[in-house]
């Protein structure tokens, strides 16, 4: 029979003063109280070494707890999250276990308490909905270098009062940071040599992705700007994603949310110094930082350059022999049928071409891409949404076939 609840201590205490009378044997005594021999020789020999505190009842809790992670293996991933603070669990205990094998890491889910005991946890911010389905066909990478993402990420001031435009390029498919560029400008002249050093350094990509913001695209036909006249040349698709829309660009913007916080908070004194930390981030970002989409790979580990290497020459764009080429004059016009038809000023002095569609409509090419549709009925562009509908058709057939070439193109020039 158990101790009564209410008057436990009461029924102990009297237990004790009883005993210590030696007037009944230990059975007696137990037997009138309702305990068992074990229970009465167990609180007699508590009472001998602590006195009436050792009536009270004990905590249940365990002294030591065979699971728990010893102190020094805490403090090293203390000292790993010291470092790289917006790392979560599983991207630590990846570098941990990559880094020190021997050590018996705990798992990510103990990481995570072990972090939010100490008050280092970042709780995740759920959206309120998913992003919307992009009605544009984007190319989806395959390996390296099918598609490469470029962007500015959002500019802040540094200490000098100077504005810094982060400029950045990603390979899409592996995550690599190629480029992360602190600019005081945003205009071609300003990421032009970027891209010549990333071209000479990973050869080139298959398809760049971009907004529609300058200087990668513009309101003329097409949307054409010099830089991607000039990727056209060199056999790089532009691809721009639907304005208002960065979430078709979502693994760049991720990683700018991961530069935001890395490398742009606080700023630094000049733009030397900015470079710097972008320096030290871009090198954490594709050699220490483990990719979770990336099956906790490095995006290093994954990249590799293109097989197309960037010529010394730009080669000229060639067509085939069922076009008709035109040249785009200094005032941005071509002569069609006897009238001058403006086209861009952007292609000043290149060549473009005219392939027949139909009795009514002309496609207008610059390369492999299709950049307007010609009424020949009334002598000008058509409508957008006709020009839409047969441009979406072609850039679909564009995306399944080679680019067109062929020197010997019939000109009429």
């Amino acid at each position: 029979m158990p101790w009564r609840e209410t008057t436990v201590l009461d029924d102990r205490i009297q237990f004790i003063a009883m005993y210590l009378t030696n007037e009944l044997s230990m059975a007696d005594l137990c037997r009138a109280f309702g305990i068992s021999r074990k229970t009465g020789y167990k609180f007699v020999q508590r009472y001998e070494l602590c006195g009436p505190e050792g009536l009270h009842d004990l905590p249940h809790a365990p002294y030591s707890h065979p699971n728990a992670v010893p102190e020094d293996i805490q403090e090293q991933i203390i000292a790993l999250r010291s470092l790289h603070p917006t790392w979560g669990p599983r991207k630590l205990r990846v570098v941990l276990a990559r880094d020190i094998p021997q050590i018996p890491w705990p798992a990510a889910s103990t990481i995570g308490e072990i972090l939010k005991r100490r008050g280092l946890a970042i709780p995740r911010r759920h959206r309120s909905q998913q992003a919307a389905s992009p009605s544009v066909r984007l190319t989806q990478p395959g390996m390296p270098n099918d598609v490469w993402c470029a962007d500015f990420k959002g500019h802040f001031g540094l200490r000098n009062g100077r504005r810094c435009h982060p400029f950045t390029i990603t390979d899409d498919y592996s995550r690599a940071l190629l480029r992360c560029q602190a600019l005081h400008h945003i205009d071609t002249d300003a990421v032009k040599p970027i891209w010549v050093a990333a071209f000479r350094e990973y050869g080139l990509p298959r398809v760049i992705r971009t907004d529609n913001g300058p200087p990668f695209a513009s309101t003329g036909l097409g949307g054409l700007s010099p830089l991607a006249v000039w990727w056209i040349r060199l056999g790089i698709r532009p691809e721009r994603i639907e304005p208002g829309h960065p979430e078709q660009n979502g693994r760049h913007e991720r990683m700018h949310r991961t530069l935001k916080q890395d490398a742009a908070k606080p700023p630094q004194a000049d733009i030397t110094s900015q470079q710097h930390v972008f320096d030290r981030f871009r090198h954490d970002y594709n050699n220490l930082r483990p990719h979770e989409a990336l099956g906790q790979h490095t995006p290093s580990s994954v990249y590799v350059a293109s097989q197309r290497s960037y010529p010394l020459r730009e080669p000229q764009i060639q067509y085939r022999t069922d076009t008709t080429l035109r040249h785009v004059r200094t005032t941005g016009c071509i002569r069609w049928q006897g009238k001058m038809l403006f086209v861009s000023e952007t292609l000043v002095g290149h060549i473009v071409g005219l392939e027949q569609l139909d009795d009514q409509y002309w496609a207008l090419y610059f390369g492999p891409i299709p950049l307007a549709i010609l009424d020949n009925h009334l002598g000008s562009w058509a409508p957008p949404k006709t020009a839409f509908d047969k441009l979406q058709l072609l850039q679909e057939e564009d995306t399944t076939s080679s680019t067109k070439c062929n020197p010997c193109a019939r000109s009429d020039v």
